[in-house]
């Protein structure tokens, strides 16, 4: 089962209740399963998938004319992309800024790298010490270790990577994240960056072994 308690912050949306209470409606329904489908299509590298369910979500919360659960789908969204290294602006979230609640905007400048001490005070408990400019490695690492779920961990790593504090731990925890996961986008993004490190650190045997995981992943097999 696909976990997603790192997107809790972004998708608020509850479906717990007692028996009495009213039924979920459909839309919800229909947009929370595009967003996690969404989501995961695009962490596999099935772009056109992802795009389909964005849509599909973005079509379905349209219709309550609410922009701050719109901003909130736009984050997912993003999340999924910081995730996979694609560092870039949100820029549909940023078009809905206006409306976005405060714990968003943290959130959004936590993707972003550039979260601030207020910023980290709103973050979910297990992603404030990656945010924290001064925090050690072992701290970070130890923090990546403790996170909740798979997808938590592969964004905490990608801040970190954004913000210039990924160490040799940091990237070997997010390649074998991801790895576990069978997320092909990161996976390939982060081997790159290793083969990266090992040739500038002039290791030959670290950079063969990036190179022959990385045409694994492009042969498909």
């Amino acid at each position: 089962m696909f976990a997603w308690v790192a997107l809790s912050l972004v998708v608020a949306w509850s479906f717990a209740g007692c028996s009495s209470a009213p039924p979920v409606p459909d839309w919800k329904l229909e947009a929370q399963g595009a967003l996690e489908r969404g989501a995961k299509a695009y962490l596999e590298g099935r772009t056109t998938v992802a795009e389909r369910e964005f849509a599909r979500a973005r079509s379905e919360i349209a219709a309550t004319a609410r922009p701050d659960l719109m901003a909130r789908a736009e984050l997912t969204r993003c999340a999924a992309h910081t995730a996979s290294l694609a560092f870039e602006p949100c820029t549909a979230f940023d078009a809905l800024r206006a409306d976005a609640p405060p714990a968003e905007l943290a959130y959004a400048a936590y993707l972003a790298g550039t979260a601030t001490a207020a910023d980290a005070a709103l973050l979910p408990p297990h992603h404030r010490a990656l945010a924290a400019p001064d925090a050690s490695d072992a701290t970070v690492v130890s923090a990546l270790q403790a996170m909740p779920d798979a997808l938590s961990r592969q964004i905490g790593a990608a801040v970190l990577l954004q913000t210039r504090r990924a160490s040799p731990q940091v990237i070997a925890l997010a390649i074998d994240n991801a790895s576990a996961q069978g997320w092909r986008r990161p996976l390939l993004a982060w081997l790159t960056i290793a083969a990266q490190r090992a040739q500038a650190a002039g290791d030959s045997a670290a950079l063969d072994a990036a190179r022959r995981r990385i045409a694994l992943i492009e042969s498909g097999g």
